[in-house]
């Protein structure tokens, strides 16, 4: 009974040994395949500004009554994220708080910019905890910046240079405007479509 016993434990852990292995195996091909994986990049329309290009400069007035100049460079030469929502856009209201977590840890200031009356808006800016003063209402910034279709993102940099743009669905395309800025691409888009060796090899050209 008790080498019976004995030879049962034995087996357990060389089970469960074998399992460990075979996880540990599994996790190191999760990493191949995330590092080898394109990432999904904001679609980028051709109207508006194009990345490089100076921002177009216009005043608009922010929810507190402010009026300022999006577009203009930035004082302290932080990047700006201006994020085009509507209170109306399902999609824009659930990435809200995304976009602004995505903004504070890149250090960008976040401006969210839409057009129509104001009380459809302070519903928003409480609901998410935006500062007044960075809402802005203004229904030419939309056309100047070429805006067809929300949740659309732009990254400018402190200079009012456009670094990033393009539709906004996911944090995934948040993230990839930052990374199209690091990267000194167009857009993640633009990027793959220069190196498609580059990704199918998990960035080697080896």
């Amino acid at each position: 009974m008790t080498q019976a016993l004995v030879v049962s434990v034995v087996a357990l852990w060389i089970v469960v040994l074998v399992l460990a292995g075979v996880v540990f195996a599994l996790a190191r091909q999760v990493g191949v395949l995330h590092e080898r994986i394109a990432p999904a990049g904001a679609l980028a329309l051709s109207d508006g500004p194009k990345v490089g290009e100076a921002a177009p400069t216009v005043a608009a007035e922010a929810l507190d009554g402010t009026l300022g100049r999006i577009g203009a460079p930035d004082p302290d030469g932080r990047a700006r994220l201006l994020f085009f929502a509507s209170p109306r856009c399902p999609v824009c209201k659930g990435l809200l708080p995304t976009v602004k977590r995505i903004a504070r840890e890149r250090a960008a200031k976040l401006v969210v910019a839409s057009d129509g009356a104001e009380e459809d808006h302070a519903g928003l800016a409480k609901e998410h905890d935006l500062a007044p003063g960075d809402y802005v209402l203004s229904a030419e910034l939309s056309v100047r910046y070429g805006i067809a279709k929300l949740p659309y993102a732009v990254l400018l940099d402190g200079e009012g240079i456009v670094r990033g743009q393009g539709i906004v669905n996911t944090r995934e395309h948040v993230e990839s405007l930052f990374e199209a800025e690091r990267m000194r691409v167009g857009s993640i888009q633009d990027y793959l479509s220069r190196t498609p060796r580059a990704v199918e090899t998990g960035g080697s050209d080896a």
